[in-house]
């Protein structure tokens, strides 16, 4: 009997329904691990498929061939370690969320999911059937239990398999990012390793789809809870672990002990890795995005810069005559930091044509925010134009403030296909700012300094669609106004709780007000990168027509 086990643990990047390039990412994992005399490679929950499939993993033909991937896959791998890889798999007319498991092209076991999540962005309960709990399987001399992500989130799946001669629990994962997230990861597995008495790894998938994070920063955590291997965030990661026999059980070695950034730079990692993601996953390599000399596109254009490189992505600016030479300045200088292109569209002349055609049905009206908008959606009509002529995805720039409460125009300043900071409160969108003047680091692309002139940091913000206009003249400060909306998106408390922590009762009810009749914009926003854990589209689902309102 060896007293080695040597597991390798593939933290990989999936593309939802690439399942040929899926199954290659998961064959090149598996010769690493044959080349490193590894007996078992374990990849993530529902690699084969990508993750999260939705209601694609519905459709019959998708299921069909994703099954047939797997195993054409697993029995094509002789000759080297056992592989275990997580896809769907249909029995009559039950679903479910598998991790098969192969051993010299033979299928050796399949696991298939318990709990199945259904909070928050998930909702595996209308997609997936639950499976029942699973014993351990034999890889060499080693008995292996892998509770499917959720699974390990529970007592009773770990519970059952220590109990039926389980002595390590591999858990593959789909778990997305969200702030602090590896905090909460770890206390609910070392739950299971202290309740258990068994080593534990956890296999984390990486990288982007749709709104969602996936952060890998896969681990392995020793009895009694100590950690002794720990994989960097964002980055896909193929690594070596080995366990020894010992008198009390397996034991793992120590290991690699990648540093855990600050949640400053997690966060805005996974706003450019979403970015990203998002562009290499729907074949566009460049960006198109109007620069108006503000802080909120200062920092998308650097996100962007970061993402693609300077040289793919195309700046714009669309001045007014409400357009301050101060804007004009800040958004060249920002570009010239950046090294982006910067090109200038003037938007007075197209504005009075749309002015003109209509004057003969506004006679006799003032001029309101009717006008304003007409300003914000002729850049958008513009923008769009550059984005369908030369392929270039435009970007919006509307952060988690504008974006509650509705400060944006629905086909103007919204337009757009993507939005690296719809989950960054305006007031993390300073901070955010002021970290990237300050930090560079290897998986940027954009230029290192001070590339948001300070400037841009330190002004009032406007939206500059009449003379001398500022955000707060229709809204309360940021300050503020994000502290009343952390209280009423990200934990749902009543109007009385915000007033007796001391906001002032109207200003509360304006809040609560903007927050509720903007969600018909909300729901034709662009998708942007998941960052919190009340972010816009899954995570909070209200009516479009609501006409209920807390009262004090």
């Amino acid at each position: 009997m060896s007293d080695r086990f040597r597991l390798t643990i593939a933290q990989l990047n999936a593309t939802v329904g690439d399942l040929r390039g899926n199954a290659q990412k998961a064959r090149d994992a598996w010769q690493a691990a044959r080349d490193a005399g590894a007996d078992m490679v374990a990849l993530p929950e529902m690699f084969i498929t990508g993750y999260q499939t939705q209601d694609l993993v519905l459709k019959a033909a998708f299921t069909e061939q994703a099954v047939a991937a797997v195993m054409e896959l697993g029995q094509s791998l002789t000759g080297g370690p056992a592989i275990g890889i997580g896809g769907p798999w249909r029995e009559g007319d039950k679903l479910y969320n598998a991790y098969f498991v192969f051993r010299d092209g033979k299928l050796v076991a399949r696991v298939l999911k318990h709990h199945l999540p259904f909070k928050q962005l998930f909702d595996e309960l209308r997609l997936f059937d639950s499976g029942p709990i699973s014993g351990p399987y034999v890889v060499g001399d080693a008995r292996i239990g892998s509770p499917i992500c959720e699974d390990s989130w529970y007592p009773d799946v770990a519970e059952t398999l220590a109990e039926t001669g389980a002595e390590i629990l591999v858990v593959p994962n789909g778990s997305p990012y969200h702030r602090e997230k590896l905090d909460l990861r770890m206390g609910h597995m070392v739950g299971r390793v202290v309740e258990t008495g068994l080593p534990l790894v956890y296999v984390n998938m990486v990288g982007g789809q749709d709104d969602q994070l996936y952060d890998g920063a896969s681990f392995v955590l020793n009895p009694g809870g100590k950690k002794v291997v720990q994989l960097p965030p964002f980055q896909e990661a193929v690594e070596h672990v080995d366990f020894i026999r010992t008198a009390e059980g397996w034991q793992a070695q120590p290991g690699l002990m990648a540093p855990q950034p600050d949640a400053w730079e997690q966060d805005y990692h996974a706003m450019m890795l979403g970015l990203r993601e998002y562009l290499r996953k729907s074949g566009f390599r460049k960006v198109v995005l109007g620069l108006s000399g503000g802080i909120d596109s200062a920092l998308v254009a650097t996100i962007a810069a970061d993402a693609i490189g300077p040289e793919n992505v195309r700046c714009v600016m669309l001045p007014s005559e409400y357009t301050s030479k101060g804007s004009l300045d800040d958004a060249a200088d920002c570009a010239t930091r950046l090294g982006t292109r910067l090109d200038t569209v003037k938007i007075d002349g197209a504005r009075d044509a749309v002015s003109g055609a209509l004057a003969h049905l506004m006679e006799g009206t003032q001029p309101d925010v009717t006008e304003e908008n007409i300003q914000s959606r002729l850049r958008g009509v513009m923008l769009m134009a550059l984005s369908n002529k030369f392929n270039e995805m435009l970007l919006t720039t509307g952060n988690k403030s504008e974006v509650a409460v509705g400060y944006a125009t629905i086909y103007g300043d919204m337009a757009g296909g993507y939005n690296p900071i719809k989950d960054l409160y305006k007031t993390r969108v300073f901070e955010t700012s002021r970290w990237r003047n300050a930090n560079h680091r290897d998986w940027m692309m954009g230029p290192k300094g001070e590339v948001i002139p300070p400037q841009i940091i330190s002004k009032p913000p406007s939206a500059e669609l009449r003379p001398d206009q500022k955000d707060e003249d229709s809204l309360p400060p940021y300050e503020v106004l994000d502290a009343i909306l952390e209280g009423l998106v990200e934990k749902d408390l009543a109007l009385k709780d915000l007033v007796a922590q001391g906001f002032d009762a109207d200003t509360v009810r304006k809040v609560e007000k903007l927050l509720y009749i903007s969600e018909w914009k909300r729901y034709q926003a662009a998708p942007g990168p998941r960052i919190s854990t009340k972010a816009f589209w899954l995570d909070r689902r209200y009516p479009l027509v609501n006409r209920w309102r807390d009262e004090l």
